[in-house]
């Protein structure tokens, strides 16, 4: 989108990027230790306002924190239905997992795909209880456009708040993720956000502070979809304000690889998973 986020033609792209990982969903293996709950949990009226949700298959004395997942997609395109495999490795990992789609580009523009991300955020708080998970301990993550509506709804307080839910993230986190893309210059950006009077306000960076969430942001050194730059950024602008924040760059690792290494083929290329998980495990302890 800029000389820091989308460089290539973003539709494209992202499109290539995805495929593989859809395939993944439908040929390669799964963890054991999560089990699916739920599948088109309601959280709107619009068809598109449907989540699936995973917990571990073990036995626990206590509640399981619990994440919202957001697919990546460049706002205007992406499933639920074809990111099963990485839900399952966070839920093997000792998470209730919540997955939902959410409203795209041209049917909403900015803001309301993040206004989706928030509702159904606080309605997996409202719900977390009845699937064994504890609503005091629940975080956000997300890849690439995913992970802009993880940082916004995190950073920004008005769409919590807006979703009657203000307070509820205790920790975000994000992988290959867009957060200071200005100026808007490929059709994916322009399509999603050009029509906001501000658009500082749709930069997730805007939003940096010192009592947020704390952030953990993954990226991978070969990434031409979205540069690593966004993620240090972002990284910098949140220490620079006395807010917490962790950056880990993958050396050879492009867009699709980041989160492909969820899964079992592709977990040997980097320590993702582990890295993200473990940060996510203590801030929701």
């Amino acid at each position: 989108m800029t000389r820091r986020g989308f460089l290539v033609p973003a539709a494209a792209a992202l499109a290539a990027a995805c495929s593989p990982l859809a395939a993944l969903n439908a040929l390669g293996p799964r963890d054991r230790g999560a089990r699916r709950l739920a599948s088109g949990v309601p959280y709107g009226d619009d068809p598109r306002q449907r989540m699936d949700v995973l917990a571990p298959t073990a036995v626990s004395a206590t509640p399981w924190p619990v994440l919202v997942f957001f697919y990546g997609g460049g706002w205007d395109s992406g499933s639920r239905a074809h990111y099963g495999w990485a839900a399952h490795a966070l839920a093997a990992r000792g998470f209730v997992v919540a997955v939902p789609d959410y409203r795209l580009v041209p049917t909403v523009h900015f803001p309301g795909f993040i206004e989706d991300a928030a509702a159904a955020t606080a309605r997996v708080g409202e719900l977390a209880e009845g699937w064994g998970g504890d609503p005091a301990r629940l975080g956000v993550i997300g890849h690439s456009a995913g992970a802009h509506l993880a940082m916004m709804i995190a950073l920004d307080r008005r769409y919590m708040a807006g979703a009657g839910a203000p307070g509820l993230i205790k920790a975000a986190a994000g992988l290959a993720g867009p957060y200071d893309f200005l100026p808007l210059d490929v059709a994916a950006s322009i399509n999603a956000f050009g029509r906001a009077p501000d658009l500082t306000l749709t930069q997730p960076v805007t939003f940096v502070r010192p009592d947020a969430p704390p952030l953990w942001l993954g990226h991978g050194t070969d990434d031409e979809v979205v540069h690593s730059e966004d993620s240090t950024i972002l990284c910098e602008r949140m220490r620079a304000v006395g807010g917490r924040c962790e950056v880990k760059l993958y050396p050879d690792l492009d867009h699709a690889d980041l989160i492909a290494t969820f899964s079992p083929l592709f977990r040997k290329k980097a320590p993702v998973l582990d890295d993200v998980t473990a940060f996510l495990t203590r801030e929701l302890a």
